[in-house]
């Protein structure tokens, strides 16, 4: 498609007229028009915007030089002074309206999964209604000792320990009046109560009947019931033919819970989509999800599996009244790229057009299949579209954003409005002046999350000349990150979040250790979070035992009055004390675990086209990486660079014999190409040591210029 100044790649142009719109009501021609009017008048802002990131961070640069000691009330008056701090005085009251019961008044889980795989994708939206009996049998929750381990069989041993686990968990958040659950034999429905019948006949019910919302099957002995505290549903199910429940006494064979109620299906950080082919993948498989239609077939063993999207859950309601249906899908948003980034696959007069206001249009058009309600399924029954927006730095970049979705609003036919907002609160511009973000965004923000992760390499590279940083195991304890994660849940609050929108915590990112996060992450919840961020299915259910756990909206009045952080507390910069001379096994032990990571990641990012990543780290421990946890890496040991904690020959010699260590682990996996011995030849690695030595110059600290260019480059090769 092409028209004097708007050039579309063919294919695009051909997704949007045969797949995007037929059923819309949208004309490809308006559509593209539209397109074309969004970049000639918003295009130059947002080069405007990314021309003022690289002007202050020039003053910054030269405020650290000219500065021993780096006083936090000299620099923050300095911020205020050059408009990197931006203040409001007055009250801001958040008016967002037509927003689904699952950001406004559920607290839960909430997935963020890669949108270039239909099958990650898939297992998300499927994510609301899983298994605890498995989450617990797969896990190490359940201590593998007195022979409970994991076998390729089933393990009876370790099944009774799951299954007393289920009925602890029951008696914690279902007690009844008379008994226990371990003592259930039976359950049944009667004039609209749930009762059980203990092995000794003693009728027990709930001591809070309120709790019991619906069930399936015959009253007298039910197929399951649903249960429901702070929110979230807890289903039992009951067949005496199924292996469980014929070694249960009381013929329960699983407890399901209300898991993962949001997800996030990325577009950005944990996707590698770098030309025309990958986009199309991406915006693909969202059309998908909005129209219902997305399926996967894969093998599994010697099994086929197909997966499609589930269907709602039907119940009978409690009192036998008539249907109660329950959502039996995550509710997703979309999270699109953010402002810096430019795509070829649409040219405006010749020049690459900004990624994120293509995402924007694309992205909305696929759920107007949701709002017409064409597809299979509902996404939003509330009439919205959540679009998450990422890498925006302060509230000028974030007005820009609200004009773009007004615009695209226009083009598609939309009411004003409907188009929320996600804002990550991960870049320390857009923490500083969050309160005027939300002002801007007052009628759509439906999210802030504090993202510790990119914050982190946001604060490594914008204070890059202020000295050598804290090795990375210590940047959660120092100072701004607590007054970060604080100020964010206290700002948010104060501008009326509570009952409108999600306050959101960041990632776990060791998928395997689920016992401590088990024991560690209610610290979420605590913090007067509403939502916060899992790794997996499984990953979900187990924390949706902290939302059961703990009533969060009751947390958020508890700390909606407590004394609020001090700006200045935020930055408080994480660098060494000068007293401080760190040993040379310190500093080899960071820079081979920070080297191990950014190999790992990048051989599969740019080799194999993956953009999210289990890597082993240095103590053999599976971290979850993607683009946000590289910047971290690649900007601290730039950082230790730039400071000569450590030398280029140094990062050089580790750089290769790291590389031989990734290249075993991976080495049963027939697609990846070894790095080592020839270094020179290996795209991976060359990508690799650039995301290092050219860290300081990268914007921002940013890693997809650099991983971009050399993934089109092994594309080719591969080719």
């Amino acid at each position: 498609m092409h028209s004097d100044n708007l050039s579309v790649a063919p294919a695009l142009a051909e997704f949007v007229r045969s797949k995007l719109l037929p059923g819309t009501g949208v004309e490809p021609d308006s559509f593209w028009v539209g397109f074309e009017e969004i970049i000639a008048e918003l295009g130059p802002r947002n080069t405007q915007l990314l021309d003022r990131r690289v002007q202050l961070q020039e003053q910054i640069d030269q405020w650290h030089r000219d500065h021993e000691g780096h006083e936090v009330d000299a620099y923050a008056d300095f911020l205020r002074e050059i408009g990197y701090i931006d203040y409001v005085s007055d009250d801001v009251s958040v008016a967002t309206e037509h927003v689904d019961v699952e950001i406004s008044s559920i607290a839960g889980p909430q997935l963020v999964v890669p949108l270039d795989n239909s099958r990650y994708a898939l297992n998300a939206a499927n994510a609301r209604w899983r298994s605890l009996y498995d989450a617990l049998y797969g896990t190490d929750v359940i201590d593998g000792g007195s022979g409970c381990s994991r076998t390729a069989k089933y393990n009876p041993i370790r099944g009774e320990q799951v299954i007393r686990y289920g009925r602890d968990f029951l008696d914690r958040h279902f007690s009844l009046d008379r008994a226990s659950h371990h003592w259930i034999t039976s359950y049944f429905v009667e004039n609209g109560d749930l009762k059980t019948r203990s092995g000794d006949g003693t009728v027990s019910t709930l001591l809070r009947p309120e709790r019991f919302v619906a069930y399936t099957g015959n009253p007298a002995s039910p197929d399951s019931i649903l249960l429901r505290k702070n929110g979230l549903g807890c289903e039992i199910h009951f067949g005496e033919g199924l292996f469980i429940g014929r070694r249960d006494h009381a013929n329960i064979y699983d407890i399901l819970l209300e898991s993962a109620v949001t997800a996030i299906m990325d577009c950005e950080d944990s996707v590698c989509a770098v030309d025309l082919d990958d986009k199309l993948v991406v915006y693909g498989n969202w059309l998908g999800l909005m129209k219902g239609t997305l399926t996967r077939s894969f093998t599994k063993g010697a099994e086929t599996v197909h997966r499609a999207m589930d269907s709602d859950r039907r119940f009978t309601a409690a009192d036998g009244s008539g249907e109660h249906v329950e959502h039996g899908r995550s509710l997703m948003l979309v999270r699109n790229v953010g402002p810096h980034l430019t795509t070829d696959i649409v040219t405006y007069k010749g020049e690459p057009v900004p990624e994120t206001m293509l995402d924007a249009l694309i992205t909305s058009a696929a759920a107007l299949h949701d709002l017409n309600g064409s597809g299979e399924f509902r996404n939003s029954r509330a009439g919205s579209v959540y679009i998450v927006k990422p890498k925006m730095h302060g509230p000028n970049e974030v007005a820009l954003a609200c004009e773009l979705f007004s615009r695209v609003e226009s083009v598609l036919g939309l009411a004003p409005n409907t188009l929320k907002m996600g804002i990550m609160d991960e870049e320390r511009r857009t923490s500083l002046g969050l309160k005027a973000c939300l002002e801007h965004a007052r009628k759509r923000v439906v999210f802030i999350n504090t993202g510790f992760l990119d914050r982190t390499g946001d604060e490594i590279h914008t204070d890059m000349e202020a000295g050598p940083v804290l090795p990375k195991g210590e940047m959660k304890g120092a100072t701004w990150l607590q007054a970060y994660e604080n100020s964010n849940v206290d700002t948010g609050l104060a501008c009326g979040l509570k009952g409108r929108a999600q306050i959101g915590k960041g990632m776990w990112a060791m998928p395997s250790e689920m016992a401590e996060m088990v024991k560690t992450k209610i610290a979420h919840p605590l913090s007067g979070a509403n939502c916060a961020w899992v790794p997996s299915p499984t990953a979900a259910t187990l924390h949706a035992i902290h939302y059961f756990l703990l009533d969060v909206a009751d947390r958020q009045r508890d700390l909606i009055d407590r004394p609020r952080q001090r700006v200045n507390s935020m930055l408080a910069i994480p660098i060494l004390a000068k007293d401080r001379v760190l040993s040379t096994k310190e500093i080899e032990r960071e820079l081979e675990n920070n080297v191990q990571g950014i190999l790992g990641y990048v051989a599969r990012w740019v080799g194999q086209g993956v953009g999210c990543s289990t890597v082993s780290d240095i103590d053999d421990i599976g971290l979850m990486e993607d683009l946000a946890t590289l910047r971290i890496s690649s900007q601290h040991v730039a950082n230790w660079l730039h400071h000569d904690v450590v030398t280029e020959d140094q990062v050089r010699s580790t750089m290769q014999r790291m590389a031989a260590i990734v290249d075993q682990q991976n080495a049963s996996e027939a697609s990846y190409q070894p790095m080592a011995p020839d270094f020179e030849k290996s795209i991976p690695f060359q990508a690799s040591l650039d995301l290092v030595l050219d860290g300081r110059a990268q914007p921002n600290g940013y890693t997809e210029a650099t991983l971009r260019g050399h993934r089109r480059a092994m594309k080719a090769k591969l080719a």
